[in-house]
């Protein structure tokens, strides 16, 4: 019995309590669990069986390694297709130490992941197959693999049932899997194969999934033999048509070149070069290319002499570059233009056209003209497609000729089919004579998911129109709630609009209502004319042994660590924000307690009229701390000696900075530059002074695509007279924004 999940639903269920069926199990019947001694006994009974599978990159190095079995005592080995990699040599190596090239892959399914090699050997340990529709749910069992390149190991565990994922039965283990486990053997405690190891659990590390051992049986049936020659050629380039210079692997699959691994050629550089003729000038070249990060740079070749000189156009960092190459090095290259432009859409697939004629190369980026050079010599030579650094990137619709037709629709049948679109009620799905209407109009489809784009691209733009209003209404708040002395700014309202900032759904007063009354429950249990020791006393055992507060262990860097309102609501956070907590509510029972920024550890001091200060950790639930112990913590944390200024009082404003700054930290390590630009927002009204903010604002406008935004910063910015930031960097953004401008 099998239970259907859809891939999207299937890590989301797997952590709740299982709601499918057994597989053929007695409900009054549970598995043995074996004693230890069983299974080492079961172990080296099988292991011999166990081999590793590697295989190999163009250059002859080892790019892959996985797990397999032998099945067959003549040399035929199981494992998972996706261990085999794809059109590249094969080896098995045996426990004794052997090593075969693989001759032939007797049997292969991509949709099931499982593949049968041959080698030339003979009486090898084979294993016995079971019958994976007769296991019984909780059946112990082991998976033999290579995890992480430690060869020939073993994990314990159970076979708890059957799944259907992407319309494919997977028999889920109650084991840990790791990388290299791929292709081994789960094998019962009869020693009979029930499963092949296929992939391990995203949602639990102690969850794996194994292809059923009788999903395999009808390949050995009716295997599909593939001689290793002829594996070789499965997916690559047709040499009739291309050739590949400096390495990196190309594929072609479903009318798309594909091409991943950093090129022999400096900068990572790694050609596919056009065997097509290539007239003579005017002609045009064009290709659509998809890269996987807008960081790396993929795009056209032409004018190539088969080696090291050629033109290349394409995009670098999200901006588009003519170059011209005469040689290897970085050095034998010119950046004949660079510019940032509308048309490229990051993320997308991007047509890229040249045209080259007598005397200019033109260069066209989604059919719009961005590049015109003159005064370069032409050497006549190859067209084809290029890339560099460690990029991965697709290309299709390659085309090379006189002159290009558009694949693009005209203005005016858009025009047209955009107005046929406008007349139809799409608050409900469309009858079938709406769809009857479109059938003669050829670019209806193409048109259709450029205005539903365009509709997705608007309403994104409101969407982000409405988060701006939102910010800037919570950052006109704080600046308002700064505008008295430092000493009499509410900490616990800073710190709640700072929340608010990414919580529009937060109200502020149920908090700050909620720690007023803390308050008063505190006070409630002071004895009469309480002194400041029994205040303290009072306050450290209601919040961390009453209400159990706590320092973040196991999820530190949690955003929620750093939202006042919801260390409230969890009584869990980082050191600053349950220090602000403890020292808003010792203002409130009138303790003189303030803050100490001591670095990487927010800290408390206790500062009596009469006698001692004393340092208070909150994060530690109110340990107190010797001088000693934080100067051994800034050494630890920093790895610098201390310095008497690590324990100097922090103002309420160096507070609620240190407390965005955090947030911005969060942000940059979770790639965030939205988010880290609504941090910023309130870092240059807090810190209006303080040239590093301003300048990340102009940056993270920029990259968030609020170019005119930007532009004043960097006015700002340049008209500083002592500017604490690069002036030259400044200067640079100030020119691609204006460029973007034009561009645009």
């Amino acid at each position: 019995m099998t239970t259907k999940l859809s891939p999207l639903l299937f890590f989301l269920t797997i952590l709740a309590a299982p709601a499918w069926g057994p597989l053929q199990a007695d409900e009054n019947e549970s598995p043995a669990i074996p004693a230890q001694q069983d299974v080492s006994e079961l172990t080296e009974r099988v292991k011999e069986s166990l081999v590793v599978v590697t295989f190999s990159g163009r250059d002859g190095k080892q790019e892959g390694l996985g797990s397999g079995f032998i099945i067959d005592a003549d040399g035929l080995i199981a494992t998972n297709m996706h261990v085999i990699g794809e059109a590249r040599p094969i080896q098995v190596r045996l426990q004794d130490g052997r090593k075969f090239d693989v001759q032939t892959i007797l049997a292969s399914d991509r949709h099931l992941d499982l593949a049968v090699l041959k080698i030339d050997a003979s009486d090898l340990p084979a294993l016995q197959l079971g019958d994976s529709d007769a296991v019984k749910q909780g059946t112990p069992a082991i998976a033999l693999g290579n995890p992480r390149g430690f060869r020939f190991s073993v994990v314990g565990g159970v076979i708890s049932g059957i799944r259907e994922i992407d319309e494919k039965p997977l028999m889920q283990l109650g084991m840990l899997i790791e990388q290299g486990n791929s292709g081994g053997p789960v094998i019962d405690y009869d020693g009979k194969v029930q499963g092949i190891v296929a992939l391990k659990s995203l949602a639990e590390k102690n969850v794996a999934f194994a292809v059923p051992i009788n999903e395999l049986k009808p390949l050995l049936e009716n295997p599909n033999p593939i001689p290793m020659k002829r594996w070789l050629t499965i997916g690559v380039l047709d040499e009739s048509e291309w050739n590949t210079l400096f390495g990196s692997t190309w594929n072609q699959r479903a009318g798309r070149i594909l091409v991943k691994g950093r090129g022999e050629g400096f900068g990572g550089r790694s050609i596919a070069l056009s065997k097509q003729e290539v007239p003579q000038p005017p002609y045009e070249v064009e290709v659509a290319v998809r890269m996987d990060d807008e960081g790396g740079a993929a795009g056209l070749v032409f004018e190539s002499d088969g080696d090291t000189r050629h033109f290349g156009f394409y995009p670098s960092n999200e901006s588009m570059r003519l170059t011209r190459f005469d040689g290897r090095d970085v050095f034998s290259w010119t950046v004949l233009q660079e510019l940032q432009t509308a048309a490229y859409k990051p993320g997308e697939f991007n047509t890229f056209k040249v045209r080259v004629e007598q005397d200019k190369i033109l260069c066209y980026v989604n059919d719009r003209q961005v590049i015109e050079q003159t005064g370069e010599t032409l050497r006549t030579g190859r067209v084809g497609l290029v890339k560099f650094r460690d990029t991965v990137a697709e290309f299709k619709n390659f085309r090379l000729g006189k002159e290009l037709p558009s694949l693009r629709p005209s203005p005016e049948v858009v025009a047209r089919l955009k107005t046929d679109l406008d007349g139809i009620d799409l608050t409900r799905t469309p009858p079938r004579a709406v769809a009857k209407r479109f059938l003669e109009e050829q670019h209806a489809g193409a048109v259709m998911a450029q205005r539903a784009d365009e509709l997705e691209a608007e309403a994104e733009r409101l969407r982000q129109l409405a988060q701006d209003v939102h910010v800037q209404k919570v950052i006109e708040r704080l600046k308002t709630l700064l505008e008295v002395p430092d000493e009499e700014v509410d900490l616990i309202r800073a710190g709640l609009l700072i929340a608010r900032i990414d919580n529009p759904e937060l109200r502020v007063e149920p908090y700050l209502h909620e720690v007023n009354q803390m308050a008063n429950q505190i006070k409630a249990s002071f004895p009469e004319n309480p002194t400041d020791k029994q205040k303290l006393e009072s306050l450290d055992k209601y919040l961390f042994e009453e209400l159990g507060y706590h320092g973040s262990r196991h999820d530190y860097y949690n955003s929620s660590n750093s939202y006042l309102n919801e260390v409230i609501d969890d009584r869990e956070g980082l050191p600053i924000t349950l220090s602000v907590l403890y020292m808003e509510l010792a203002k409130r029972l009138e303790l003189p307690v303030v803050g100490v920024g001591l670095p990487t550890h927010f800290i408390v001091r206790y500062e009596p009229d009469e006698g001692e200060s004393q340092l208070i950790d909150p994060f530690h639930k109110g340990k107190r701390m010797s001088q000693k112990e934080a100067e051994q913590l800034v050494l630890q944390n920093t790895g610098r000696p201390f310095d008497e200024q690590d324990l100097a009082t922090s103002g309420n404003r160096e507070i609620i900075e240190r407390m965005l700054n955090n947030l911005f930290g969060i942000a940059r390590n979770s790639e965030d530059p939205d988010a880290m630009r609504r941090y910023t927002e309130a870092l240059v009204i807090i810190a209006p002074e303080a040239d590093h903010y301003l300048w990340f604002r102009a940056v993270l406008n920029y990259q968030t695509q609020r170019e005119t935004d930007a532009l004043k910063d960097i006015e700002m910015l340049l008209e500083r007279p002592n500017l604490e930031v690069d002036r030259e960097q400044v200067r640079q953004l100030r020119e691609v924004l204006k460029k973007s401008k034009v561009s645009r």
